[in-house]
């Protein structure tokens, strides 16, 4: 089909109308093939070296699944509205006594405040302590990290998502990364362990209204020489947050501590 006019161009534009590829979004998500466990609100599949964004309610559940094995899903969260509280990977870390994420896992703001549960986790290989990977470093081992290359940078992609939520460089703090693990030796040392194999995938809960941001780009450790990374699915529903007398609200001190002050604020604002 010709495109050299306008009538051209706009004649094949509309010739593809219905068409699904293996990587995009479904619009909207209810049309989604496959059954989830409430009203789906989300529902995509982000290629190797693309990003995904999206606001989603309080109480929604979130699926990643790693496809074919070799996704990596760096990801941070903001409150919707008050972007200054953000996905704080070293509270999240340190008030937990844990740097290992998986499933009971709460990921917390700066304010001492539930933005994350993870309600369920069949891959248990995830980082949060080294971030995403950097144009610098990208350009050091691949040739290119910019966002338009054959090798974008996760920090280079989180910065295009940021900005369609009004959100810009200075904004972006170290992310998680899922589907690669990351192990500490006694010496110290970070040794990668790799993948989970094909179709693992990680549910987390929002416990406040969230902006979600996803850079599905190769973990910095990977020790490969070429840039591999493959589709993640990302899959969205409805459903209802954590609430007191739900296990996971009592599972230890520290969670129980993050989730009054979540219910503290949100309650004085009329939001719970």
């Amino acid at each position: 089909m010709a495109t050299a006019t306008t009538h051209g161009a706009r004649d094949h534009a509309r010739a593809q109308h219905g068409t699904r590829t293996e990587t995009m979004p479904v619009v909207p998500a209810s049309d989604w093939p496959a059954a989830v466990p409430g009203t789906p609100v989300w529902a995509e599949t982000v290629a190797g070296g693309n990003y995904t964004h999206r606001v989603l309610a309080r109480g929604t559940e979130l699926r990643l699944t790693d496809l074919a094995g070799d996704a990596c899903a760096h990801l941070l969260l903001y409150v919707d509205g008050r972007p200054w509280e953000r996905l704080n990977t070293a509270d999240t870390v340190k008030v937990q006594w844990n740097a290992y994420l998986g499933a009971d896992r709460l990921l917390l703001s700066d304010q001492g405040r539930v933005l994350a549960s993870v309600v369920a986790d069949g891959s248990g290989r995830h980082d949060a302590l080294c971030g995403t990977s950097t144009l610098v470093r990208n350009t050091e081992r691949y040739g290119d990290g910019a966002p338009q290359s054959l090798s974008p940078a996760g920090r280079e992609l989180l910065k295009l998502a940021a900005a369609k939520n009004g959100l810009g460089p200075r904004d972006l703090p170290p992310s998680l990364s899922f589907f690669r693990g990351v192990e500490v030796r006694e010496d110290g040392a970070l040794d990668f362990t790799g993948s989970a194999g094909p179709g693992a995938s990680v549910t987390l809960r929002a416990e406040q209204d969230l902006t979600v941001l996803i850079a599905n780009v190769p973990h910095p450790l990977d020790p490969r020489p070429d840039y591999v990374c493959t589709p993640l699915e990302v899959l969205a529903w409805r459903a209802r947050p954590t609430a007191p007398g739900d296990p996971l609200w009592d599972a230890t001190p520290e969670g129980r501590r993050a989730f009054l002050n979540t219910f503290d604020f949100l309650t004085a604002r009329g939001l719970a």
